[in-house]
């Protein structure tokens, strides 16, 4: 997974599923993340810190962006590994990570162009807001935020999803892919709104984790109340065989109505964390309906999961031979949240 993930926002995804699913206490699915601790025994989370090396090491000193790239927020999903990496460095003389870390927050901040509802573009040459970016930048944000108990960085973090909520979704409930800019997609792409689902997650979790959680129960409330209705929103297109189309709302027989097993495994594993979040069940037999789809089309020879859309294109599935990073990363994110979810409720 992590060799196969060449862009930006792969590699954030991979550090993200990695981290979920054998460094749980390190991620925002930790209740307990802060205080976050500022050392690690040896070896400990080293694929995720690798990659944190590997962006660092390829980094123009003088870039304000953590690896260079188009999208003013792909580049932001690395930022989280490189955060952890400052945080819990032997040498706390090196502000290597620190720097970049803080020079990528920055650019967020003080640099990428802006809606007229005060969102960070997720592009640099001009204001458009994709539904991706959600689970690139607020997180990222957010992250930064609960390490420094800083209130401002957190409500930030909130500030942007709302922005991309207020363009995105629609009176359906879903969330249009692109909008704003030079061009636009205003379909329901399933992997935009898993992405979307799936960052306010990250978002409501680390809130929820950090010492600002008690002041911010409004804004808690929204973000549950947001993620739910992309949950509920999709619920009513799954097929019976547990699988989610490309364009979720898609007629039957058309292009668009090709079942997707990359958006189909994020959305459900979101479906899982907020279960478990809220000792909800309602939502759980969307989740294991979409896990069984997604784990009937687990290659048994190669361990990669077929019948992915293909993550450059949006709009057709992936080739046979051809893989998606992400889509693997998703699967990892899968399991992870199905085991929390297990180990939390004692109930398979």
């Amino acid at each position: 997974m992590v060799e196969s993930s060449l862009k930006s926002w792969e590699m954030g995804a991979a550090s993200q599923a990695l981290l979920e699913w054998r460094w749980a206490n390190l991620s925002s699915t930790n209740p307990n993340l802060f205080p976050f601790p500022d050392t690690l025994p040896e070896d400990y989370a080293e694929d995720v810190l690798h990659i944190a090396e590997t962006v660092l090491s390829k980094k123009d000193p003088q870039a304000t962006q953590l690896t260079p790239d188009g999208s003013s927020a792909d580049p932001a999903s690395l930022g989280v590994a490189v955060l952890i990496a400052n945080w819990t460095i032997e040498d706390k003389e090196d502000r290597s990570y620190g720097d970049a870390a803080a020079a990528q927050l920055k650019h967020l901040l003080e640099t990428v162009p802006r809606g007229d509802n005060g969102g960070i573009s997720h592009r640099e040459s001009e204001v458009q807001y994709w539904a991706d970016s959600v689970y690139m930048v607020p997180p990222f944000i957010a992250f930064y935020g609960g390490l420094q108990n800083d209130r401002n960085l957190l409500q930030e973090s909130y500030n942007q999803v709302r922005a991309y909520k207020e363009v995105l979704s629609d009176e359906t409930n879903l969330w249009k892919h692109i909008m704003l800019g030079s061009w636009q997609d205003p379909s329901h792409w399933l992997t935009g709104n898993a992405w979307a689902a799936a960052g306010m997650m990250r978002v409501l979790q680390t809130i929820n984790a950090s010492s600002h959680a008690g002041d911010m129960q409004q804004q808690q409330y929204d973000l549950e109340g947001w993620i739910k209705d992309i949950l509920y929103a999709s619920r009513e297109f799954q097929a019976p065989n547990g699988g989610l189309s490309n364009t979720i709302d898609a007629q039957p027989n058309t292009p668009q109505a090709f079942q997707d097993t990359a958006g189909t495994a994020l959305l459900a594993s979101v479906a899982y964390r907020m279960s478990l979040f809220k000792r909800d069940s309602d939502l759980i037999g969307f989740a294991k309906n979409a896990r069984r789809f997604v784990r009937e089309r687990v290659s048994t020879e190669t361990g990669w999961l077929d019948g992915a859309v293909d993550p450059y294109k949006f709009d057709v599935p992936t080739e046979e031979g051809q893989y998606s990073p992400e889509a693997q990363a998703f699967l990892l994110v899968l399991e992870a949240a199905r085991r929390d979810y297990t180990a939390g409720t004692k109930e398979d």
